[in-house]
């Protein structure tokens, strides 16, 4: 399963179960030789998905079965992790009972 499959199952688990989603898609350069996020400032590593429902927060950073962590997103991972109160997740698709509980709870 590749990145982008496992986070469009994603999504559509999170909205099967009500939660509002963000995700921003990298887009090629015009020479086509690049894609790139459009970000500003610190954006580079924010986690691919953003999710709430009435009182959570998430932040999922998502990875096929060997993705590993760029320093940006660990960055990023560390700092949500200790200065928000939020939830914090890096799945992969062997997570995906993991997934389901995480986005089920109340």
């Amino acid at each position: 399963m590749t990145e982008t499959e496992f986070m469009q199952q994603i999504i559509d688990l999170a909205h099967l179960y009500s939660w509002h989603v963000a995700h921003f898609r990298p887009a090629w350069s015009r020479d086509g030789k690049r894609c790139m996020t459009a970000v500003a400032a610190d954006g580079a590593g924010f986690p691919d998905l953003c999710m709430v429902k009435r009182c959570r927060l998430i932040f999922a950073e998502l990875k096929a079965d060997k993705g590993r962590l760029s320093p940006e997103q660990q960055g990023w991972i560390d700092n949500l992790t200790n200065s928000m109160r939020c939830e914090v997740y890096i799945w992969k698709p062997e997570n995906f009972e993991e997934i389901v509980e995480v986005l089920t709870r109340e």
